[in-house]
């Protein structure tokens, strides 16, 4: 098929078992336009793509960068998101002499996504607004470079729109992955983001933040975020062609950045669209009760964490600089690697040096306990920190941290110093992964659950936004609900005006069994009734064997072995190591919306080790969702300014932050609860030694034991809306 023929049609675009299906859409049938032939790139050999060629995409047949894409379509097209292969080619694009003319006259737009986000976040997400039509011609100025307080300059390039006027509002987004790049954002699109707000009258500065590609100065996560972003908007602010009004913009670090950036309280930050910003509440998302988030943080530091970049010289003119970088490739150049033997390798420290990258911050934020100082040096956010811009805040329940996104929400909300600002915190919560909201689809299905129609109207939400606070126009948009949320399961969005919602009714229920809880063939069950005498349930937890990770809130792994989203657990579950607890088949349907907790009374043999929890969704035909999951690494059970060791026969209350959801369990459905010591390599595993974790090879075997019965007993508890 010739792109010609190409044009008119409609198109999808789905990677399902690791291969690429590109079909046509014909009233009453789809036809296959080629055989699947994108095969995922995590083993050494690299696969070329000839078919996929023929069909008008240019795919180099080896990895440039080393890290997995996602290739999925928008507008028109049918986006699965948990189906979704990763392919080798940083720099896949349109062949422009097939699709530029013809098949964006079919409104078809590939996009190539990495898997990856904050918390890392290595968010590549080549997310762009529907077809849209500018008001103004936008003219791009590359590469200004714009001084910082301690006389570092950052490379910003901007989108300014011609005939809008001499002075205008400005929009910045501050990005660590590379500006000027064809793939994530690829902000230099005619069809990115950037040109969407730029052509509706608004001046788009777009930064690499310090250390990072064009920009000067030396990169350490997250460090220097708070300040550069004030001075940015400070810069913006006082420029000719700026009427002095500052908003910011962006997903994952773009939308954390943001965070750390606006408790500085510059004058000018009139608003703000943080987008997956949960790894600005703290260690950039990568502890979670004391475990560290082993495949989002390896993925994201070595794909994207390089502390160095290639640089041009310095002695060459602005003008010589932006004829000339357009050329060279800033970025790091990784070799493939096998995702399994990194997660798998030991000490945990060495883990990225062994998998090849250059020097990053991995180490640093592996090494530092919890309550260290180190940490302060940083801009994440405290509860003790105010702000003052209204904010308008995006999340997903399949993010990786969107209960510290709904944190965020709530210090915004709390913490503004201004009635305006107080009075002006939104929140929006999709049923997708990270970053990938604006994704939905009258048929969305993230990982292998099928959860509706879950669009929404982003891009003229954001659009009404800016032009409220920046422009003053009255069109509305903060008569909308404060929080309006996606119920899974319903399928349906609702608005709400308060997080958690007023009329929670907050339910115990109660872990049950004869003493064979063990798999989903055992004895447990989940009741609202509290027990009186049960037997308690014993499992070994093995560190050379731990329970694997299937899909759930992850991000910026690298490769499909560890996507996000909801997929059977039913495998999981049939491991002697899993407790499994599970209510009855419900009569009538109910809904769970809020933070969740699961409470345990637990012994081990061991001084120290983990305990996990997943809520899950079983449907009718008992294929098992998860929903939602978490772990507490018991030592810091107590909180992270000591470690509290554990002794054999002792019993200890251990709980188990599982961050927040809206599931509606509907009738004959049921609700299950999973327990364990590992849920790898979400995960790094304890190796239950009582030792640094981070740097040891060797481990031990755990006993662990759930009590369930009279003063001990264990416990989920549920946000049951009536």
């Amino acid at each position: 098929m010739t792109g010609r023929e190409l044009a008119g049609l409609t198109f999808t675009a789905v990677v399902i078992n690791s291969e690429l299906l590109l079909s046509k859409d014909v009233p009453g049938r789809r036809e296959k336009v080629s055989k699947p032939v994108v095969r995922t790139c995590d083993s050494q050999a690299q696969r070329s793509f000839r078919n996929a060629q023929k069909v008008g995409l240019s795919m180099p047949a080896e990895c440039t960068f080393g890290q997995k894409h996602r290739l999925c379509a928008r507008n028109r097209i049918n986006v699965s998101f948990g189906w979704f292969a990763r392919i080798c080619t940083l720099g896949a694009q349109m062949n422009p002499g097939i699709f530029s003319k013809h098949v964006r006259a079919a409104h078809l737009f590939l996009i190539l996504t990495l898997l990856c986000g904050s918390a890392a976040t290595l968010t590549a997400q080549l997310i762009a607004p529907p077809d849209f039509q500018p008001k103004y011609p936008v003219r791009l100025e590359a590469s200004v470079m714009v001084p910082m307080r301690d006389g570092v300059k950052l490379s910003t390039d901007l989108y300014l729109p011609e005939g809008a006027g001499e002075k205008l509002p400005v929009i910045v987004m501050r990005t660590p992955y590379d500006k000027s790049a064809t793939t994530n954002w690829n902000f230099r699109s005619k069809k990115s983001v950037a040109y969407f707000f730029a052509g509706q009258g608004y001046v788009v500065a777009i930064q690499d933040t310090r250390g990072r590609y064009e920009s000067e100065g030396e990169y350490t996560v997250s460090a220097s975020d708070s300040n550069d972003g004030y001075d940015t908007v400070s810069w913006a602010a006082t420029q000719p062609w700026s009427d002095g009004k500052v908003a910011t913009y962006g997903c994952s670090y773009l939308g954390e950045d943001q965070i750390e950036a606006a408790k500085l309280r510059n004058p000018h930050l009139t608003a703000m669209i943080p987008q997956s910003d949960g790894g600005s509440d703290r260690y950039f998302g990568i502890i979670n009760g004391g475990a560290i988030e082993l495949a989002a943080g390896f993925g994201w530091f070595r794909g994207a964490g390089s502390k160095v970049f290639a640089k041009l010289p310095s002695h060459l003119s602005h003008a010589q600089f932006v004829d000339s970088v357009k050329y060279f490739n800033l970025a790091p150049v990784l070799p493939s690697i096998d995702y399994e033997a990194s997660w798998k390798s030991l000490p945990l420290i060495d883990m990225v040096k062994k998998a090849g990258a250059p020097p990053t911050d991995w180490e640093d934020f592996l090494s530092h306990e919890p309550a260290d100082p180190w940490w302060e040096k940083f801009g994440y956010v405290k509860k003790t920190d105010h702000f003052d811009a209204p904010a308008l805040s995006i999340g997903s329940w399949y993010d990786i941290d969107v209960g510290d996104a709904l944190n965020i929400y709530g210090i915004l909300s709390k913490n503004s110093d201004s009635t305006r600002a107080r009075e002006n915190q939104f929140i929006i919560i999709s049923p997708t992964a990270h970053c990938l909201s604006e994704l939905a689809t009258e048929h969305t299905i993230v990982g292998k659950r099928d959860l509706g129609d879950a669009r929404f109207d982003y891009y003229g939400t954001y659009l009404r936004w800016f032009d409220h606070w920046l422009k003053g126009i009255d069109n509305g948009v903060t008569k909308m609900p404060k929080v309006q949320i996606y119920v899974m399961g319903k399928n349906q969005w609702r608005g709400e005006n308060e997080w958690p919602l007023v009329r929670t009714q907050f339910t115990k229920y109660y872990l049950y069994s004869n003493g064979s809880a063990n798999s989903r063939f055992g004895d447990g069950t989940l009741s609202s009734q509290a027990p009186a005498n049960e037997t308690p349930d014993h499992f070994v937890y093995d560190p050379a064997s731990p329970v694997r990770t299937i899909g759930g809130p992850i991000c910026c792994t690298g490769t499909a072995d560890a996507s996000p989203g909801a997929f059977d657990q039913s495998d999981i579950e049939t491991r002697g190591d899993v407790l499994v607890y599970t209510t009855p088949v419900l009569q009538q349907g109910i809904e769970v919306t809020g933070p969740l907790q699961v409470v345990l009374y637990v012994s081990s043999s061991a001084r120290d080790t983990d305990f996990t929890a997943k809520l899950v969704d079983v449907y009718p035909d008992l294929t098992a969702y998860n929903v939602q999951d978490g772990i507490q690494r018991s030592r810091y059970r107590e909180g992270y300014e000591k470690k509290a060791w554990m002794a054999p026969g002792e019993v200890y209350e251990v709980k188990i932050d599982l961050q927040a959801t809206s599931n509606y369990f509907g009738p004959g459905h049921r609700i299950r609860v999973e327990i364990s010591s590992s849920n790898f390599p979400r995960f790094d595993r304890n190796l239950n030694t009582g030792g640094n974790n981070y740097d040891e090879i060797k481990w031990a075997v755990a006993n662990n034991t759930v009590h369930h019965s009279g003063a001990h007993a264990s416990y989920i508890l549920l946000p049951v809306i009536p």
